[in-house]
């Protein structure tokens, strides 16, 4: 039986008694002596700590780029970790380089080298899980590397060069394993990690944390708290029945509180009911911090900006929060009431959230969000907005309106929600609801702005929802 933590890091099983909340990058670096992970920010921001996360799912492992400086080690128990070292071919070509590593060389993609193999990392998470193999989502996968040497036009040519070689075949296959290691994108031994993990799994999650820290991804609570939690046990939501899951039930589908990110962008119930929600989630940092990032873990967060509440909040959610004592049951309330002041949350003690709930949207429903930040991707809003609606054509029958940046707290804006109901949109209509909207807020300067810069983002990205929702209505003339 293990002693720790079990898992398979590249090709070796190892087992390690350190403390539940250590790193995975430390383990690599300083236990593992796996120096190929850079440590670079310890935000997750730089994506230099990238490694690959092989999850057992369906009978094979599905692989996913993280950052292993925001990943606790006892969360690796029963998967596989993967650094840039794990990647080298077996049986070296000519050159001792993976394609994607050929690709960076050949057209001059790396400089001073420190993010390469973070890059190398991510576009390998790629290439094993990415369907269509586009060149705007491999983009998109190596969004989270920084490189402050090439300018990253080299790095595109790179992604472009790769794809060209290696798109057709791999399309092509009847398994993307079997084909990416043919072509030497990742080694063999890749082929028999999904047995090894189901040998390993009965014992890997044996360990149990009593007093524990709550956590789910974390991503935020790392930048927090990482040193303190270094020496704490936890108590892994995600790893608990019903936490990661997403599910209907009657008239609603629910999110378990650690759902990541990247989930709801790939659920198809999700996105049979919202299809749009996939391009408003790749507006929230990048892909390896949606890989980890929950849904929950954005709620408790209670960030007056968080992109998930604004979101939630305009789609009516509810919460659920379930106490971790023994009997404990689930408290239920409208996400709206939740949120109490800044930082202060509607949450007891031994209380955790457990899920969040939407309604099923109807034939009428139209949904919207906006965002400004100093940069359009992996970067916090000045002010973010969402909007709701159930229309019957033209006619708004309800809506639900949140905006983030403007007040301590993500606000539902309450007056201008109950303003629509039952109006039919025209430019007149439009401009009251901003003027009832900005009786509600109240924006402080900061960083992010001065607040009468974030009050005309305000009218402005609110205005924006009826262009894009109700086209033809309206025109950029009819802004207030």
């Amino acid at each position: 039986m293990a002693a720790g933590i079990a898992f398979i890091l590249n090709d070796q099983e190892v087992d390690t008694a350190l403390p539940a909340g250590t790193a995975l990058v430390d383990f690599i670096r300083a236990d593992q002596r796996l120096t190929g992970t850079r440590v670079g920010c310890r935000e997750g921001d730089c994506g230099a700590c990238t490694v690959l996360l092989g999850t057992p799912a369906g009978g094979r492992v599905r692989y996913r780029a993280v950052v292993s400086c925001l990943f606790p080690l006892a969360d690796a128990a029963g998967r596989h970790v993967v650094t840039v070292e794990g990647l080298n071919p077996e049986a070296p070509n000519a050159s001792g380089l993976t394609p994607v590593q050929q690709a960076f060389v050949s057209e001059g993609a790396s400089q001073c080298g420190f993010c390469t193999p973070g890059l190398v990392v991510s576009l390998t998470a790629f290439l094993l899980e990415d369907p269509g193999l586009e060149s705007d989502d491999a983009v998109t996968a190596i969004e989270g590397n920084v490189c402050r040497c090439t300018g990253y036009v080299s790095i595109r040519r790179a992604v472009e060069r790769l794809l060209r070689e290696l798109r057709p075949p791999l399309l092509g296959a009847s398994a993307r394993l079997p084909a990416l290691i043919g072509l030497g994108v990742v080694p063999a031994y890749f082929a028999g990690i999904a047995a090894r993990l189901r040998a390993q799994q009965p014992q890997a999650l044996v360990r149990k944390n009593a007093v524990a820290v709550a956590m789910a991804g974390g991503t935020d609570l790392y930048v927090q708290r990482g040193p303190e939690l270094a020496a704490q046990e936890l108590r892994l939501l995600s790893r608990q029945e019903g936490f990661a899951a997403i599910w209907p039930a009657a008239d609603r589908i629910h999110i378990g509180a650690a759902a990541p990110i990247s989930d709801l962008m790939e659920s198809r119930l999700l996105t049979a009911a919202l299809p749009q929600l996939p391009g408003f989630l790749r507006l929230v940092s990048s892909t390896q911090i949606r890989n980890r990032a929950t849904v929950g873990g954005n709620i408790v967060n209670a960030s007056p900006i968080g992109d998930l509440s604004v979101m939630l909040l305009a789609l009516d959610a509810a919460i659920g929060l379930r106490s971790l004592r023994p009997g404990g049951r689930i408290r239920q309330m409208k996400l709206r009431d939740f949120f109490l002041g800044y930082k202060k949350l509607d949450l007891r003690p031994g209380e955790v959230v457990a899920w969040l709930s939407i309604p099923l949207p109807g034939n009428g429903s139209r949904f919207h969000f906006e965002k400004v930040a100093r940069r359009r991707h992996q970067d916090i809003a000045s002010v973010n907005t969402a909007i709701g609606l159930d229309c019957d054509n033209d006619r708004i029958v309800t809506a639900h309106v949140a905006a983030g940046g403007v007040a301590p707290v993500p606000l539902f804006l309450k007056k201008a929600a109950a303003f629509l109901a039952g109006r039919e949109v025209s430019s007149s209509v439009v401009r009251e609801f901003i003027t009832v909207a900005e009786s509600e807020i109240a924006p402080i300067s900061d960083v992010r702005g001065a607040a009468a810069y974030k009050k005309a983002l305000l009218r402005r990205l609110l205005f924006a929802h009826f262009l894009e929702l109700f086209p033809g209505r309206l025109g950029a003339g009819d802004l207030p």
